[in-house]
């Protein structure tokens, strides 16, 4: 097994030991004077400056011996001190580093400032479609990843990114849990994908999860870490391909409905939320197809009944999702009946 490279300090840590060792020797050196010359501690603090510095002005009486000892020893230190700090400084410019790290504190701003994200764990092949299609929608992501060159690629396609590991309370929190719509579990091990399923349930119980399952073995433990959905890439795949062979043209409709801002005729859902203006009514009084002119394909209920084509005299209440399919403009207009109170 490969032997693991040091650990390095956070950079800000770093510059904190490195602007802290000079003035530490300036306190030690008016502390010094102060004692072996017995001059005031603004002389002393004068003198120390000074000595530090290589300027040299003088001093305002006579060192004794032990005074100049003193001084050359600070000296000597002063002058290797600024060689290591300026070393340390031209080193973080010219690596980057400095760079890198104003451009993740920038980037915990923007993450700050987000509400109804998706957090997607993993930016492989499943993850980088995921993203696209989020961000085609509209929808901000912040992506979380531990290797660098996957969370470069993720930032040009214009997701939040964050390094780090997505099993840790810390990683979670900092992307912004607490404030986002969902958590999209991507990673390219199973084992993975149940630890973040089980961490972000934990932190957020009422968080809709949905996570990767490469093995169908691992939806039974997905969905007792807490997952909401659990969506396996190979069966999807496989699906997608019979239906290519047994129904090409339903395949080609469901595809282009469900494509964000590339077809006339979509496929959508609508929330009812309390006291809009379809909450309490009838599918037939609501207007949902007399004003809007949708096509109802089904309401789903609070209870995860799905009623398809409903007739009429159907009830629609708060916390009914309904299944819609119309052209952008209509869809617009049921998005109005749903949330407008």
């Amino acid at each position: 097994m490969a032997s693991r490279p040091p650990r390095r300090l956070p950079i800000s840590f770093r510059w904190l030991f490195l602007f802290s060792a000079p003035v530490l020797l300036i306190g030690i050196g008016t502390v010094g004077y102060r004692a072996l010359e017995g001059w005031s501690w603004f002389d002393s603090f004068y003198v120390a400056v000074i000595t530090l510095t290589s300027i040299g002005y003088g001093q305002r009486a006579p060192l004794t011996i032990a005074g100049r000892v003193f001084t050359m020893v600070l000296a000597l230190g002063g002058i290797f001190t600024v060689a290591f700090v300026a070393t340390k400084l031209l080193s973080t410019i010219i690596t980057g580093e400095l760079r890198d790290f104003w451009g993740k504190r920038r980037m915990a701003t923007r993450i700050d400032a987000l509400e109804q994200h998706v957090i997607v764990c993993g930016y492989g092949h499943v993850g980088q479609h995921v993203c696209a299609d989020l961000l085609t929608a509209g929808v901000p992501v912040v992506v979380i990843d531990r290797g660098e060159a996957a969370l470069a690629a993720a930032g040009d396609a214009g997701a939040h990114t964050l390094l780090g590991d997505a099993i840790a309370d810390a990683t979670l929190t900092r992307a912004g849990i607490d404030r986002a719509r969902a958590l999209v579990a991507a990673a390219g091990a199973d084992s993975d994908n149940v630890l973040i399923t089980m961490t972000a349930r934990l932190l957020r119980p009422g968080l809709t999860i949905v996570s990767r399952a490469e093995d169908d073995a691992t939806v039974p433990k997905l969905q007792r870490a807490g997952a909401t959905r659990t969506v396996s890439p190979y069966a999807m795949a496989g699906g997608c391909i019979a239906q290519a062979v047994l129904r090409p043209a339903v395949l080609d409709f469901v595809e282009d409905a469900t494509r964000k801002g590339e077809a006339d005729l979509q496929l959508e859902e609508q929330l009812v939320r309390p006291g809009s203006a379809l909450d309490g009514k009838t599918v037939g009084t609501s207007g949902l197809r007399s004003w809007s002119g949708l096509i109802l394909v089904a309401i789903k209920r609070r209870d995860g009944r799905l009623a398809f084509n409903p007739e009429d005299d159907a009830p629609v209440v708060a916390g009914d999702t309904l299944i819609t399919l119309g052209s952008r403009e209509q869809l617009g207009r049921a998005d109005a009946l749903a949330f407008a109170r």
